[in-house]
């Protein structure tokens, strides 16, 4: 199987890892923001420690990437969710 270069960067760059918590589409997608969120911190604070970005613009950064995370949170794990309907018995 031989595998695109871009999706082997991808791959490298953006890891993603299998989710194991209570499942709803709600927790999944959260889930995958919080995944993206850590590893973009990672990316901003190496490239700030290796001195490619200054301080003042990582954490400008990091503060637009915490935003976007809470507003995911309110979406979709504060948001009511409305009850799953019951099967009639048999």
């Amino acid at each position: 199987m031989n595998e695109n270069p871009e999706d082997i960067k991808e791959k490298f760059f953006n890891p993603q890892s299998s989710y194991r918590g209570e499942f709803t589409p709600e927790s999944l997608a959260f889930n995958a923001n919080l995944q993206e969120f850590a590893n973009r911190i990672s990316i901003i604070c190496n490239l700030e420690t290796g001195g490619r970005i200054p301080a003042e613009d990582a954490y400008k950064q990091i503060k637009q990437l915490w935003k976007q995370l809470k507003k995911s949170k309110a979406e979709f794990l504060d948001a009511p969710q409305p009850p799953i309907p019951e099967l009639p018995p048999e």
